[in-house]
């Protein structure tokens, strides 16, 4: 409904729209950058729930509009100026985005070693668009595929539209029950990816891109960049450091990753909320590519590889998550300062929200989403015993603040 009523608008405006139909949004951004097409809408609500469904804006180099473009649409909309239209555009479908998208992602990895392992996944589709990619790319590359939530529907019945740790017991079940290599979820659009050992054991998606960037940077990306968010893992500049490379870190949110790898010339990026980006297919979090990816890591040796072993092998750091309800960005604000003025710390880095360090090897980092009403915290250390401490002591710093305006 959302797509008949933009893609009116935009012919009554005197464009010409292609509808691409149901698909990803890493394929609707592919299609926008390699077949030419002067812009994109993605009509989705990303992982989040169907109420939260909108219009993702993605320019012609196949990435989604910068924050400042952003700002200079919603100023042109709330102007109320319309421009005189000479003529009506035309819609039209393009049935091409699927099957090309296919083929050039299979050309990004090693198809051949992928393909003659003979891989056994399991798939949480999560009743989102995945479905009509991965498992089809996966099948096309040798390996056998379960799935599970494997309709397609926006309301999302199975285990709802975003791969959490606590909601992915039945593919962790799947996964050890029928002796499967690992097993992956997918958020609602299909551009995360969330993944499990062979063990059932859930990873985090900044982790599992610590273990992507560590092989990647030993075979074949020697050298390259990595862009992240200032919450991404220690771990990710650990792995770059040991290989020369160097870390860049952005504002939390994929727009601010894509656009700096873009700026920069990287080639490899990640969010630690299972977002992984490779700029030889296009510099966008990917879902089904980062099966892939996946794929040719647990390949590259003469036999399979596994995926616990390759988790194993990163720096032990131990890590926090969680999240606050906070309907007000004032409150929110209030929240973050109180963090940043507490006891004796290290330093305070201010990008986005305030990411605490607690000494070299610890920090506490406190912002509010950008896409929710929720207040974030993460947490690392080397250390679990201080990283316990401090999560307990940032967390009633945040309930006391946010007890004290619902008093109020």
């Amino acid at each position: 409904m959302i797509s008949k009523i933009v893609s009116a608008v935009l012919n009554s405006s005197g464009k010409d729209t292609s509808i691409a139909g149901l698909l990803p949004t890493p394929c609707l951004q592919y299609a926008t950058k390699h077949f030419g097409y002067p812009g994109g809408i993605m009509i989705t609500a990303s992982h989040n729930p169907p109420e939260y469904n909108g219009i993702k804006a993605i320019a012609n180099d196949g990435v989604e509009i910068s924050r400042d473009e952003e700002s200079k649409i919603e100023l042109n909309f709330n102007s109320g100026e319309i421009q005189p239209v000479s003529k009506i555009g035309q819609e039209n479908n393009d049935d091409r985005v699927i099957p090309s998208y296919v083929d050039s992602a299979i050309q990004v990895v090693k198809s051949e070693k992928i393909y003659s392992k003979g891989f056994k996944i399991v798939m949480d589709i999560g009743n989102g668009t995945q479905a009509l990619v991965a498992p089809i790319i996966a099948q096309k590359l040798g390996c056998k595929v379960l799935t599970v939530n494997g309709n397609i529907d926006g309301n999302f019945p199975g285990r709802g539209s975003e791969p959490t740790l606590t909601n992915l017991g039945t593919l962790s079940s799947l996964v050890r029950s029928t002796n499967a290599d690992f097993g992956v979820a997918y958020d609602g659009d299909g551009d995360r990816s969330i993944f499990c050992d062979e063990h059932g054991q859930i990873i985090w998606g900044d982790k599992l891109g610590a273990s992507l960037i560590s092989y990647l940077l030993k075979n074949g990306y020697e050298g390259t960049d990595i862009v992240c968010p200032v919450n991404t893992t220690m771990m990710v500049s650990l792995v770059a450091q040991n290989e020369g490379s160097k870390v860049i870190h952005t504002k939390v949110g994929s727009v601010e990753v894509s656009r700096e790898m873009i700026k920069r010339n990287a080639v490899l990026g990640l969010e630690e909320n299972g977002g992984f980006m490779n700029a030889r297919l296009n510099c966008v979090r990917d879902g089904a590519l980062t099966t892939l990816l996946v794929l040719e890591m647990l390949s590259s040796n003469s036999g399979k590889s596994q995926l616990s072993r390759e988790i194993m092998g990163l720096p032990n750091i131990f890590q926090y998550k969680a999240k606050f309800h906070c309907e007000s960005l004032e409150v929110a604000d209030r929240v973050v300062e109180s963090c940043a003025s507490h006891g004796s710390i290290l330093r305070v880095e201010n990008l986005d929200g305030v990411k605490i360090w607690i000494d070299e090897e610890t920090w506490v980092m406190v912002r509010a989403s950008g896409t929710e009403p929720l207040i974030r915290m993460y947490a690392e250390s080397t250390d679990k015993d201080l990283l316990n401490s401090k999560v307990r002591e940032y967390t009633n710093i945040i309930k006391s603040v946010l007890d004290s305006d619902e008093i109020t």
